[in-house]
């Protein structure tokens, strides 16, 4: 399965949203709360081109984006060839 990673903050709804459709999916992921801040903040910054908003979604180094993204994804049949990769 694909490596997974997912940079959340707490009290985020958008985030629960998302690792509930990964965890439906069977996915496993590394979530990293960055509600504090710090380093892996700064990671996600720049792994992202900047977007602030959370969660923001990797799946083998691929920018997802968002949990709409995510979402529309699945919609569209493109997220489980993904997550088999």
């Amino acid at each position: 399965m694909a490596r997974i990673e997912i940079y959340t903050k707490m009290l985020c709804p958008y985030c629960v949203r998302a690792k509930k459709l990964l965890t439906e999916k069977g996915a496993d992921f590394d979530e990293y709360d960055i509600t504090m801040g710090g380093p892996k903040r700064q990671e996600m910054l720049g792994r992202a081109n900047g977007r602030t908003t959370v969660p923001q979604i990797f799946i083998d180094d691929y920018h997802v984006g968002g949990s709409d993204d995510l979402h529309a994804l699945d919609r569209d049949g493109k997220l489980d060839p993904l997550l088999a990769r």
